[in-house]
């Protein structure tokens, strides 16, 4: 593929994606693009299947049909005439590395410091230089806002500052998209805003986003896209501010009525 063509192809792009464990259905076929610098948000009832679809872009969960491509690439997958045989586990965590995601529990290491943690990946991993690492960690926890909180170690820190290190973990690995899964609904509703704050000037930046959340006026103010999910299908999406005041679908309508 030519820098052209990638720059004009999607970062994210989901065809008939489907997803069950065992005899349930989770994911029914879902078709989205999400363009270079967007974000995405996902919203809707718990069960919908939007935290399963987002572990399917990066391959923490194997899909059962369709395709999802990231930046162009095939994600966890190889193509053989019209077969699809998977990746050795080794290949896929290569794709998976330039796919930041965060999670609703901040999973840090407890025994480490915050410096520690954001390192680690890309020390051992991308087989950083130390002092390389060091630096650009430093560089991100300045950004996250946490620069004094460099050498606390996570039961320090409150679950909104635990949150910004594990962003910051994430971006030290330099993804191309970041996935966020509910990144605030762990948290007490005063320390929302810091990790907000955080994920708006990643949005302004031109990072690409998959946002999982309930925060619907996050949604309406940075998303590109809000896309309602629904028993395993896209029921509605379209401009966040559209969606949110002029649902089309009595789903959506019922939905939104209980969140807004």
């Amino acid at each position: 593929m030519t820098s052209m063509e990638k720059q004009t192809t999607p970062m994210v792009r989901a065809e008939q994606v489907c997803k069950s464990f065992g005899a349930l259905h989770v994911l029914k076929g879902i078709t989205l693009e999400v363009g270079r610098g967007e974000v995405l948000c996902m919203v809707g009832p718990s069960g919908s299947g939007k935290s399963t679809f987002l572990r399917c872009i990066n391959h923490l969960e194997q899909v059962n049909a369709g395709r999802l491509y990231v930046d162009g690439d095939l994600i966890g997958y190889r193509e053989r005439g019209d077969k699809l045989l998977e990746m050795s586990p080794r290949d896929a965590a290569k794709q998976r590395r330039e796919i930041g995601m965060v999670f609703q529990h901040f999973n840090l290491f407890p025994h480490r410091t915050a410096l520690e943690n954001i390192i680690e990946a890309p020390i051992q991993v991308k087989k950083v230089k130390k002092d390389a690492a060091l630096e650009r960690a430093k560089d991100l926890l300045n950004q996250v806002g946490l620069y004094d909180k460099a050498g606390a170690y996570p039961a320090q820190l409150s679950g909104g500052q635990q949150q910004r290190v594990a962003i910051a973990r994430a971006l030290a690995m330099d993804p191309k998209l970041m996935l966020f899964d509910e990144p605030t609904s762990a948290l007490d509703p005063e320390l929302v805003g810091e990790v907000l704050s955080v994920m708006k000037k990643l949005a302004s930046e031109g990072m690409t986003m998959v946002v999982v959340t309930h925060e619907m006026g996050f949604a309406r103010e940075v998303a590109n896209q809000l896309v309602f999910m629904d028993g395993g299908v896209v029921v509605e999406s379209g401009e966040p501010r559209e969606v949110l005041s002029n649902p089309q679908n009595d789903r959506t309508k019922a939905f939104l009525s209980k969140v807004l």
